[in-house]
């Protein structure tokens, strides 16, 4: 097994390592040290189904359902489908309704930080990728946490933000959610800075599910979430990722913020299919 950075903050590619079959005592350990280290752990090469990728996941912890299914169907699904192919293969186009729904992925997120238990670690596989467009962007919220001054550190530390599905997604239109989702889907309250059990370092913890901060007034919450989010997102500080097809990507939604990127959906195909690894606990109860 190889490890090589990919980015001067965060992230790393590995190679010499087959997901498909079952990993070693040894091999998972350096892959456990790694995704904490490192945020963000890149796979090429990969020849992963449904099967496999759920035995892979299942090594670092329990499954997380998938929330659309859960909220508005009452089924509980493992696996999630990204992209513009439906169960039969058809190619939906731009004007479909879970196309439009999905740009809602566009805007710069944790997976899951609107439960009360938030999302572990994410795990996206590529079986079909466009040849122009449908990158996915990561920067680190721990270097974000790093470079703010000790002002900000003391203002943050101790604050809790109240993130909210319903919040985010009716910002693409009122159609992506759905009654079930209205219904069940409640504001949580999530530590405003997380740390890490393993390496003790900290970050924010932020994106566009986080409406406000508690018992802060909008007009002295928003300014500096909104601060927040352009320190961990200046240009720098990017790792875009151009899919190529058996690629996986893993990554710590504690402190790892990601986005999509457009891509024509009338003209390309997409594909992706993603697992998630339920938290141990709510952010509340972490020291």
């Amino acid at each position: 097994m190889n490890i090589t950075s990919i980015h001067q903050e965060f992230g790393a590619e590995i190679s010499g390592v087959d997901l498909s079959r079952t990993l070693s005592a040894t091999e998972f350990e350096a892959l456990d040290r790694a995704i904490n280290q490192y945020s963000v752990l890149v796979f090429r090469g990969q020849a992963l189904n449904d099967e496999s990728h759920l035995t892979f996941t299942r090594r670092f912890g329990e499954l997380e359902e998938g929330h659309v299914n859960y909220y508005s169907h009452g089924k509980i699904t493992y696996i999630g489908h990204v992209g513009n192919i439906d169960a039969d293969g058809k190619q939906l186009r731009n004007q479909n309704q879970r196309v439009r729904s999905q740009t809602g992925n566009e805007m710069w997120h944790s997976d899951s930080s609107f439960r009360e238990i938030p999302s572990l670690y994410s795990l996206l596989y590529a079986y079909e990728v466009p040849p122009e467009g449908g990158d996915t962007e990561f920067v680190s919220a721990r270097a974000a946490y790093r470079r703010l001054d000790d002002t900000t550190r003391d203002a943050i530390d101790s604050q809790f933000g109240i993130h909210d599905y319903i919040y985010s997604r009716t910002k693409v239109g009122d159609d992506a959610v759905s009654e079930g989702q209205r219904t069940y889907m409640r504001p949580v309250r999530q530590r405003l800075v997380r740390r890490n059990p393993v390496t003790g370092e900290r970050n924010i913890y932020i994106g566009s599910h986080v409406r406000g901060i508690e018992n802060w007034p909008d007009d002295q919450a928003l300014p500096l979430l909104e601060r927040l989010l352009k320190e961990a997102t200046r240009a720098e500080s990017i790792y875009r990722h151009k899919w190529q097809a058996g690629d996986l990507i893993m990554w710590d939604n504690r402190c790892v913020l990601h986005r999509g990127c457009g891509y024509d959906a009338d003209r390309f195909r997409r594909r992706l299919h993603q697992t998630r690894v339920r938290g141990a606990c709510p952010s509340l109860a972490e020291a």
